[in-house]
C-alpha cells in the first residue's frame, strides 16, 4: 500500500532546500491585506499539507473554522461592538496565559521593540490612545484579508497538545507561503473568546487557541515592510560534545 512518503519531490535536493528555507524565512505577519480573493480549494490544500505535522501519539487535536464573505463580516461586527464598548470589555477574560503575567527581559525589550518598530512606521506617537485603539481594531477585521482562519481545542487535552498545536500553525504559515500567499497568527483575538464560541456556534467544550488571518499582502501598506530581527543562533544555541 502507497503511503504519503512514496512520492518523491519533482525538483533537485538544492532547489528543494532553497524552497523550504525561502518560505521558512519569508513568513511574517502581515498586517495590511489586498482583497484578491483565496480559492476554497487553495484553503484546503494549504489545510491538507499542515495535517501532517508532528502531533503526540497522532492525537491531532486541531479543529479549524474558517470565515469568510458575510460570516467573516458579522463576525468581525460582533466583536468590534464589544471592543469599541469599555465596559464589555472590561468583563472579557482569556482562555489561558498566552503572555506572561509578568514580564522580564529580554522578553519585555523584543516585545517593546516590535511595538516602536510598528507604531513608528504607523506614525502613531507614544500615548495616542485613539489611533492605537483604532489599529488594534484592525486585528478584528482581520487586516482585510479576505479569510479569516479560528483555531480550536479539546478543553480534555493537555498543554502538550499546544506544541503539537503550535506546529500546526507554522505548517500553514509555511505552506500559504509556497502559494504565494501571507498571513497573520493572532492572540489578539483571545479575550473575544467567548464572543467568536457564540457567533461560529462552538461548543463548550472545544478552547480557543487563536485566530489568523490569510490572504495576499498590500505591498504598498507602510505597515508590511515591518521586518522584525532575530536573535542569532549562538545566543540561544548551546552544542554538548
Amino acid at each position: 500500500m502507497k503511503t504519503r512518503l512514496d512520492s518523491p519531490p519533482d525538483i533537485d535536493a538544492g532547489d528543494l532546500r532553497r524552497s523550504v528555507d525561502w518560505a521558512l524565512g519569508t513568513r511574517r505577519s502581515i498586517r495590511a491585506f489586498l482583497p484578491t480573493p483565496v480559492s476554497c480549494e487553495d484553503i484546503s490544500a494549504i489545510l491538507d499539507v499542515a495535517r501532517y505535522c508532528a502531533t503526540g501519539v497522532n492525537t491531532q487535536p486541531w479543529q479549524v473554522h474558517v470565515v469568510t464573505g458575510a460570516a467573516k463580516e458579522r463576525l468581525s461586527k460582533a466583536i468590534l461592538c464589544v471592543y469599541n464598548d469599555p465596559a464589555r470589555r472590561e468583563a472579557l477574560d482569556e482562555p489561558y496565559d498566552y503572555y506572561p503575567r509578568e514580564w522580564i527581559s529580554p522578553y519585555i525589550d523584543r516585545r517593546r521593540q516590535v511595538g516602536w518598530d510598528l507604531y513608528g512606521l504607523l506614525e502613531i506617537e507614544k500615548g495616542d490612545k485613539e489611533k492605537m485603539h483604532a489599529q488594534h481594531a484592525r486585528n478584528y477585521r482581520f487586516f482585510d484579508a479576505p479569510v479569516g482562519l479560528l483555531f480550536t481545542i479539546d478543553r480534555s487535552m493537555g498543554r502538550g497538545s499546544l506544541i503539537d498545536y503550535g506546529m500546526f500553525l507554522q505548517n500553514i504559515m509555511t505552506a500559504a507561503r509556497g502559494r504565494g500567499l501571507d498571513t497573520c497568527p493572532q492572540a489578539a483575538f483571545n479575550e473575544f473568546h467567548q464572543v467568536i464560541g457564540q457567533e461560529l456556534n462552538i461548543p463548550d467544550r472545544q478552547m480557543f487557541v487563536c485566530g489568523m488571518s490569510l490572504g495576499y499582502a498590500d505591498p504598498d501598506r507602510v505597515e508590511n515592510s515591518l521586518v522584525t530581527s532575530r536573535v542569532a543562533v549562538e545566543d540561544f544555541t548551546t552544542f554538548h560534545k
